[in-house]
């Protein structure tokens, strides 16, 4: 085989995939590594900074002078300004002065305080210092904070997906609000343990821009032309397959609103809008859905394909009954199309145009 042959060879192709594929594990593995040797440099800078105020009694003016001589010593390297110094002592101080903290995560993870210590340590390694400080100025409570470390970790969010998260609640809505759905009863445990972290209780789709009542199609379309919007509010592991996916039975034609692919549950999951709120045969549908799915499109390998119903509102004992004898995994899930208010504070709040004006008129 001649040189040039080779090089357009299916085998020699795949070869060069496997090889690209294994310089960016590489890479990302040598980021990894550099960012949790920072994080814990910062860690230690800001331990020590605070044992020896403790010991020697020196004052919050001793660390202007410490950022002086080590951007000295280090006149090539960023981050010992007096600000990063005093984030370093907050970093510290944030987790291990606050006991809550080993009490929270010994009792999530069951596991005894120090134990419980070494985990926060390491969680907080495992995402950027800038992400760090986000979570330390945006995020007190201490469940709250330790859940969007985990998610961020898992998840890889960027700074601005992390900040995207907390401005929209993900942790009251995804850990506080009840869930409805029947996994329990319709999916083995590990699966429907699985599922349920995968469902939220409610879905915030402000970024669509609706300020009124939609029907499903206005949903469907906006959706689809704000499809990365949606992805990630769903979360992380939800693949496209398609809108208005079509179904066939005999001579008849179904046509589900929209189709995913769940990367790690490897299940379909299927979506309905409803404009209006949950009504009990709608989870029939769904039903009936989710068995077609099933029998015509699920491989091999496959779990159970899922279903979750989007609506306006629902009342969590209707859905309760509605789903009590459904064979098939469902969820039910309110949307909101913008946030609530207090009502002394309605129509008070500048709008999107006039925030914009101001912003055009400050840079113009």
């Amino acid at each position: 085989m001649t040189e040039q042959n080779i090089m357009t060879s299916t085998d020699y192709q795949r070869f060069l995939e496997e090889l690209k594929v294994r310089v960016v594990s590489a890479r990302i593995s040598a980021a990894r590594a550099v960012n949790r040797d920072l994080v814990l440099l910062y860690w230690d800078i800001g331990k020590k900074i605070i044992e020896k105020q403790k010991i020697l009694g020196w004052g919050e003016s001793v660390i202007d002078q410490i950022s002086c001589d080590l951007q000295k010593a280090f006149p090539s390297t960023t981050g010992f300004s007096p600000r990063n110094l005093r984030d370093m002592k907050r970093f510290y101080l944030a987790y291990v002065d606050a006991g809550i903290w080993r009490q929270v995560v010994a009792k999530l993870e069951r596991m005894d305080e120090n134990s419980s210590m070494d985990l926060l340590k390491r969680l907080v390694t495992e995402i950027p210092w800038g992400h760090n400080l986000l979570l330390l100025n945006k995020v007190t409570e201490p469940i709250a904070r330790l859940y969007y470390l985990r998610s961020t970790a898992q998840y890889g969010w960027s700074r601005n997906v992390l900040l995207l998260q907390i401005k929209a609640h993900a942790y009251e809505r995804a850990v506080m609000e009840k869930k409805t759905h029947n996994f329990p009863l319709a999916m083995p445990e590990y699966l429907a343990e699985q599922a349920d972290e995968m469902l939220k209780s409610s879905y915030n789709l402000e970024f669509l821009g609706i300020r009124h009542e939609a029907k499903e199609r206005e949903l469907e379309d906006r959706l689809i032309s704000h499809l990365t919007s949606f992805l990630l509010e769903l979360g992380y592991g939800f693949c496209f397959v398609g809108r208005q996916y079509r179904l066939t039975l005999g001579h008849k034609e179904y046509f589900i609103d929209l189709l995913f692919y769940h990367r790690f549950l490897n299940a379909l999951v299927a979506f309905e809008l409803k404009g209006g709120p949950f009504k009990p045969e709608h989870a029939g549908k769904m039903d009936f859905y989710l068995n077609l799915l099933n029998d015509k499109e699920r491989k091999k390998n496959d779990g159970p394909s899922i279903g979750i119903i989007l609506c306006a509102e629902k009342d969590d004992i209707e859905v309760e009954y509605a789903l009590r004898t459904k064979k098939n995994p469902i969820g039910v899930a309110a949307y909101h199309l913008q946030s609530k208010l207090p009502k002394n504070l309605a129509g008070q709040l500048p709008t999107a145009e006039q925030l914009t004006s101001v912003v055009r008129g400050v840079f113009s």
